[in-house]
C-alpha cells in the first residue's frame, strides 16, 4: 500500500492501534494522528460536541484539524512514505476529507464494530474518548450519515493483526473512495 490510508471510525473503535500496526507492517510509513492537531491548540480551543452550532468555532477548528492532517499526509506521501492517518472523520466530513487529500492512491478504511463492542473497549481504556458524546450517538451518526465509501470492517471479532490483514487484503475495496474523487471532478 502506497499513498495515503485514512483509518476512521468512532472513538474506541481501534483506530490508533490499527493505524500504528499497519504503519509498522509497511516498509516506509508514517502514522499521522489527527487528534494531535486538536491538542496543538493551547488556548481558545473549541471542542466539537453534540449541539455545536453549524458553522461555529468548534466546526471551524474541526475543519482546520482535517486540513492539517490531510496536508501532512500529502507531504509524507510526496517524500515516499505511506501516510497512515487516523482520526474520527464521520458523516459528510468523510467525503470532504477525501477531497482534501491530493495524493492517490487514497485508501479509506472505516472501523465499524457494533456499539456494545465499542462500549466495552471504552471501559477498558485508560483514556476516555466519550464525555459529551455517547457511544450510541456517535455510532448512529457513523451508520446513518457516513457515505459508504472505502472498506468498512466490523472488527468486533478480529485481533489487531487480523484487522491489518483484512485491510491489506481489502485494499482494492478501500480504494473505492477514488470513484467519489473522479465523480466530483
Amino acid at each position: 500500500m502506497e499513498g495515503v490510508v485514512l483509518i476512521t471510525g468512532v472513538m474506541a473503535a481501534g483506530k490508533s492501534t490499527v493505524a500504528q500496526a499497519l504503519a509498522e507492517r509497511l516498509p516506509r510509513a508514517a502514522h499521522v494522528r489527527g487528534d494531535v492537531f486538536r491538542r496543538m491548540v493551547v488556548s481558545g480551543r473549541a471542542e466539537y460536541v453534540p449541539g455545536s452550532p453549524a458553522g461555529g468555532e468548534a466546526e471551524a477548528q474541526l475543519r482546520l484539524r482535517h486540513r492539517l492532517s490531510a496536508a501532512t499526509a500529502d507531504t509524507y506521501a510526496a517524500a515516499g512514505f505511506t501516510a497512515v492517518v487516523q482520526d474520527v472523520v464521520l458523516g459528510p466530513d468523510l467525503a470532504a476529507y477525501v477531497e482534501l487529500v491530493r495524493t492517490r492512491p487514497l485508501y479509506v478504511v472505516v472501523l465499524a464494530p457494533p456499539p456494545e463492542t465499542v462500549a466495552a473497549r471504552e471501559k477498558g481504556r485508560t483514556k476516555t474518548g466519550y464525555g459529551a458524546w455517547t457511544v450510541e450517538e456517535l455510532d448512529a451518526g457513523l451508520r446513518a450519515r457516513t457515505p459508504r465509501i472505502g472498506l468498512w470492517l466490523d472488527t468486533s471479532e478480529l485481533t489487531v493483526a487480523e484487522t491489518v490483514e483484512a485491510i491489506v487484503a481489502g485494499r482494492e475495496r478501500a480504494r473505492g473512495c477514488e470513484l467519489l474523487w473522479h465523480d466530483s471532478e
